[in-house]
């Protein structure tokens, strides 16, 4: 782990100490400067759930990822600062409140100060700071307002605003027993990662994203939506608004170019 340049990637500087707030200020950079995106399975790109082919595309390439690869990472940094986290699979409630499969989410979860922390940077909209697991009280952030929950089996479930959102485990995992899930998740026609095309970040007013040629922008929240007319405004776009520079864009779904083995997991 390069921590230096993972910084450099946040623009953050080496923290003093692996505090709260500066849990807190890590959690909101990394949000704001690495967009959440599954560009990779629209590209043919495979997804390498190790912590050296992660840092290589969010680090050095500058990309962003989904849950697995954002979190993990993530994860990994927060290491080595210092902190005791730890990756904890989560189940995602579905719009009829059903839950997903085993494995559908990975999230964070900080031991400080003898407290545990939620930290999540690969869910989308989502907490831009730390929540209390222990937390029996509404906690207000500025992306909503979240009540977490004891569930069956010593779970947790996380609501946002009052809606169910996921359901998380209290064991630890590791990185390598995402692998299937985040396969199945990248090649599957039920997942929802291969119906959609998406890059979005948070920004100071709302929310930017990027949906094959739609750009959405949340302005105090009011929204605004343009079709971007060519192919150049779509790769502007990209740069412009999430730093990315894609040599090729990606493919809209229902048009995808991968061989039934290009995105084949990696075993760390």
């Amino acid at each position: 782990m390069d921590v230096d340049a993972y910084l450099d990637r946040l623009g953050v500087a080496w923290p003093a100490t692996p505090d709260l707030a500066t849990l807190r200020h890590l959690q909101e950079r990394h949000l704001a400067a690495v967009p959440f995106e599954n560009l990779s399975v629209h590209l043919g790109e495979p997804i390498e759930l190790t912590e050296e082919a992660l840092f290589g595309k969010i680090v050095r390439r500058r990309r962003g990822g989904f849950c697995y690869e954002l979190n993990g990472l993530f994860a990994a940094l927060l290491r080595s600062l210092g902190y005791d986290a730890a990756l904890h699979a989560a189940q995602v409630f579905r719009p009829d409140g059903t839950l997903g499969p085993p494995l559908d989410h990975a999230a964070i979860v900080v031991s400080l100060d003898e407290e545990e922390w939620l930290v999540d940077v690969g869910f989308g909209r989502f907490s831009r700071h730390p929540l209390r697991l222990s937390g029996v009280d509404a906690q207000s952030d500025p992306d909503g307002e979240f009540l977490l929950l004891d569930a069956s089996h010593g779970d947790v479930d996380v609501l946002q605003d009052g809606k169910p959102q996921y359901r998380l485990e209290r064991r630890p995992r590791p990185l390598s027993d995402f692998v299937p899930m985040a396969w199945w998740q990248a090649t599957s026609p039920s997942s929802h990662f291969t119906k959609s095309l998406t890059c979005s970040r948070p920004t100071s007013q709302g929310r930017v994203t990027l949906s094959g040629d739609r750009l959405i922008e949340t302005v105090d929240g009011v929204r605004h939506e343009v079709v971007l007319a060519s192919e150049a405004a779509i790769r502007t776009a990209y740069r412009v608004y999430f730093g990315l520079t894609l040599n090729r864009l990606p493919t809209p779904p229902g048009e995808s170019p991968l061989t039934s083995g290009a995105l084949s997991p990696t075993l760390p």
